[in-house]
């Protein structure tokens, strides 16, 4: 597993989410580091750097993708770390693997940060089929479902991919829509005029060459596992997580118009805080990252 760190002191480990890498982290490595706080940014199982289970050019099953391979992962990291205990923090596909890490082993995490995507418990019902019902094909979730033909679409011309993903999904930009009958994933986004104040050409740069080796397979095997996953946790129906915990996000981030936040403290009930931050969209650590540290960095010195 590659991972980037800085700093000594207590552990905080730093998940990513899709399409990302460890460099969505790169702002919170430093400001971690600086306030006494050893961070470490993994890429994560599939991605970038590590790649898929058994190393470049493995062809690694769907099914070695799931929360428990996941999950795993994590404690297996903090293990080659030395580390008993951490804190983990998650955006995106990210914050699921932190949310369940701390749901599955809260003798091991002290405290978890969820950015983006707030902690669901396990329903009654297989996702999938149920994103199907309500919203069809055209939803981005279900569309991954098909093999190869998300990772073609996306690996035509990365920089393309994320120019027009990073941006669509960002809260100055124009949010990203169902995508059309017939269509791809990308033809949801728009292409923009011009990159927002947080994204460079040379961090798109840097998402392109950290993708040329692993792709988009590994990724997107993620969301080939939810129905897997829901089967896999059975155990863990409608349970909550209760160790310490921080949510935040931004007003504009189109998770929050089909993922309810109005019950997190039912199912997260030692929440301490939600940010909810004005006008920023699905990237929170890259649109606002002093906001974004400052308050991981109070969540962590309140932990103690």
């Amino acid at each position: 597993m590659h991972i980037a760190e800085a700093g000594q002191g207590p552990l905080v480990l730093l998940l990513h989410g899709f399409p990302e890498s460890w460099y969505s982290w790169r702002h919170q490595l430093i400001a971690l580091a600086a306030a006494g706080f050893h961070a470490v940014a993994p890429d994560q199982r599939g991605y970038c750097a590590t790649g898929p289970p058994g190393g470049p050019g493995h062809a690694a099953g769907v099914d070695e993708y799931t929360i428990m391979h996941l999950t795993g992962d994590v404690m297996a990291l903090m293990d080659a770390l030395g580390a008993e205990q951490a804190v983990v923090a998650g955006h995106d596909w990210g914050a699921p693997v932190a949310w369940h890490t701390a749901l599955f082993r809260p003798d091991r995490i002290r405290g978890v940060v969820g950015l983006s995507v707030p902690y669901r418990p396990r329903g009654s019902a297989a996702p999938i089929a149920t994103l199907r019902q309500a919203l069809g094909e055209s939803f981005y979730m279900v569309y991954f479902q098909r093999a190869g033909v998300a990772e073609a679409e996306l690996s035509r011309d990365p920089q393309t991919t994320f120019r027009k993903v990073l941006t669509s999904l960002a809260g100055e930009g124009p949010q990203m829509t169902l995508i059309p009958p017939g269509g791809g994933f990308l033809d949801a986004a728009q292409e923009p005029a011009e990159l927002p104040p947080w994204l460079t050409q040379e961090d798109i740069d840097t998402y392109v060459g950290e993708y040329a080796t692993s792709g988009f397979t590994g990724p997107l095997n993620w969301y080939r596992n939810m129905d897997r996953n829901w089967a896999l946790t059975g155990a863990w129906q409608h349970a909550p997580v209760l160790v310490p915990a921080l949510f935040i996000a931004g007003d504009r981030d189109p998770v929050l118009s089909f993922v309810k936040t109005d019950d997190l403290e039912a199912v997260a009930p030692r929440l301490t805080r939600s940010v909810i931050l004005a006008g920023c969209g699905h990237w929170t650590q890259q649109e606002r990252p002093a906001e974004v540290s400052d308050a991981i960095i109070a969540f962590l010195r309140a932990l103690g």
